[in-house]
C-alpha cells in the first residue's frame, strides 16, 4: 500500500472527460478547447474554457468535471470539490458519478476534510466496488481518522492530567507530624512539668517575700 493518497484519476488517460451531447455546439467548442488547453498543462487557460462552459451550461456534469480537475491542478482544492459535487448531482451516466465521487474525495482530503473524503469515496465503491484506487485511499482514511482520534483522545487525557497536578499544588499542604503517639505524650508531659515547676517556683517566692519585714528606713 503507497504511502500516500492515489490521486491517478486527476493524470491518466480520463483525467478530462469528452462533451458527448452533439446538440450542444457552443458548450461543446469550450470543452474542447479547455480539453487541449488541459492536455497541454495550460491550467489557467483551460479552467478559463470550462468556466465559460459552466456559464453556458451550469448543469452540464462534464464541464463541471473538467472544471473541477483544472481548479484542482492550482490548488484551488475547495472549488475543485464543488465542482466535482454538481457533476456527480448532474452525471448522465454511473461511471462519470463515479469519477466525480472519487475526485471529490481527492479535493476534500486535500482540505483535511477526512470524514468528508471518507463519504465520498465510500460513494464511488458503491457505483464501483473494482475500483482499488477508491478503496486504497478509503483505508488511508480511515486510519488516519482513527489515528487522529487516538491522539485527540491521549492529548485530553494529558491535559486532564496536568489540571490534577495543578488543582493538588495549590491545595494548602498540611504539615505531617514526625512523632509517634508515645513521643508526643512524652512531650506534652514534660511541658507539664515544667509549668508546674515554674509555678511552684513563683509560690515559693511569693511566700518568701511576704514573710520578710519591711525596710527600716
Amino acid at each position: 500500500m503507497r504511502n500516500s493518497f492515489v490521486i491517478s484519476k486527476l493524470f491518466c488517460g480520463f483525467a478530462i472527460l469528452i462533451a458527448q451531447d452533439l446538440s450542444a455546439q457552443n458548450e461543446n467548442v469550450l470543452i474542447n478547447k479547455g480539453n487541449q488547453l488541459y492536455k497541454e498543462k495550460k491550467f489557467d487557460e483551460s479552467k478559463l474554457q470550462y468556466q465559460k462552459a459552466v456559464g453556458e451550461a451550469p448543469t452540464n456534469s462534464t464541464a463541471n468535471y473538467n472544471l473541477g480537475n483544472a481548479q484542482f491542478r492550482k490548488n484551488g482544492y475547495d472549488e475543485a470539490s464543488k465542482s466535482y459535487n454538481t457533476s456527480v448531482e448532474h452525471a448522465p451516466d454511473k461511471d462519470t458519478q463515479e469519477k466525480g465521487f472519487y475526485n471529490k474525495g481527492v479535493a476534500l482530503v486535500k482540505q483535511q476534510k477526512t470524514d468528508e473524503s471518507i463519504d465520498a469515496w465510500k460513494n464511488a465503491l458503491k457505483i464501483d466496488p473494482n475500483d482499488e484506487d477508491a478503496r486504497e485511499n478509503l483505508e488511508k482514511a480511515l486510519l488516519e481518522k482513527k489515528s487522529k482520534q487516538s491522539k485527540n483522545q491521549k492529548n485530553n487525557q494529558q491535559q486532564n492530567k496536568q489540571k490534577q497536578n495543578q488543582q493538588q499544588q495549590q491545595q494548602p499542604q498540611q504539615p505531617h507530624s514526625k512523632l509517634n503517639k508515645q513521643q508526643v505524650e512524652q512531650l506534652l508531659k514534660a511541658l507539664q512539668q515544667r509549668e508546674n515547676e515554674a509555678q511552684e517556683k513563683m509560690n515559693q517566692n511569693k511566700s518568701k517575700s511576704l514573710s520578710q519585714p519591711d525596710k527600716d528606713w
